[in-house]
This record gives C-alpha cells, structure tokens and sequence, in this order.
C-alpha cells in the first residue's frame, strides 16, 4: 500500500494549493463588488479596510495556519484576495501551507494509522483532533471577547 501514498500526498498538496488559489482569485476579482453594495454586516466597506490591515500585519501567518482550522480554511484565500494581500506573498505561503498540510497531514495519518492504538479507536482520534483544531480559535475568541469588555469599560 505505500506506493499509493506518493500519489496520495502529491494529489492533495496540489488541490491544497490549487483551491487557495481559486479562493483568492474569487476574492480578489468578486470581492469588491460585494462592497459597492448598501451596507450590511457582513459586505461592510470597513471590513475590507480591516481585511487589508489584518494581511498586512499576519497575512502570510494567517495563510499556513488556516489550513489547519476547520471552516477558517475556506475563507482565508477569499479574505486575502478582497484583502489585497500580495500575489506573490500570498502564493509563495499558499504552496508552504499546502505542503505542510497536503503532505504533512496526509502522511502523518497514514503512519497514525498503522498504530493498534489509534486503529482500534478510530472515532476517539477523530475527535481529539477535532478538538486541538477548534482550541485556537476558541482561544483567540476568548481572546477578542476580553479585549471588547475592556474597551467598553
């Protein structure tokens, strides 16, 4: 079975990066034209000043470890597009990202997956990755909620 594995690995480290790319080429070319229209919460003109500011300062960061944070991943590349994030920094930590998690994640499962323990006790793994996926954002909302008492009071 470990022939299949390269394939496997080179599959999903070019979707990973090929899926970005569409994101952000979706946000970059689409995106602004969500944005002349009437203000609502989520196609808020301000966001896009936001977004920009926010890729500017963590953008290539936020690129890598989003991949690794379930539904945060499929928005990253769509932000960093209406965000304006440079192409060439954007695609540079979109390949970097999709190595890590194409290859690294899918060969990391793969070995994981040989293990007796963690065969013979499938679901529990699942759902511990689950949640070390879900603890940083969880964090960083704890986070951001405290920052906003502060300020209001």
């Amino acid at each position: 079975m470990l022939p299949s594995l390269p394939i496997t690995v080179a599959v999903a480290f070019v979707a990973a990066a090929a899926g970005d790319q569409v994101g952000y080429f979706i946000g970059k070319r689409v995106g602004p034209a969500l944005f002349h229209r009437p203000r609502s919460r989520l196609f808020n003109p301000t966001n896009v000043t936001r977004a920009e500011s926010f890729f500017d300062r963590r953008g290539p960061v936020a690129v890598v470890v989003a991949r690794f944070i379930p539904v945060v991943r499929t928005f990253t590349p769509i932000v960093a597009g209406v965000g304006r994030m440079r192409y060439r920094t954007f695609v540079a930590y979109n390949l970097v990202g999709a190595a890590l998690w194409g290859v690294g994640i899918t060969t990391t499962g793969y070995f994981l997956g040989e293990i007796r323990v963690i065969k013979d006790n499938l679901d529990y793994a699942a759902i511990v990755i689950l949640i070390a996926s879900l603890t940083p954002v969880a964090l960083e909302y704890r986070r951001h909620r405290r920052r906003a008492a502060r300020a209001e009071g």
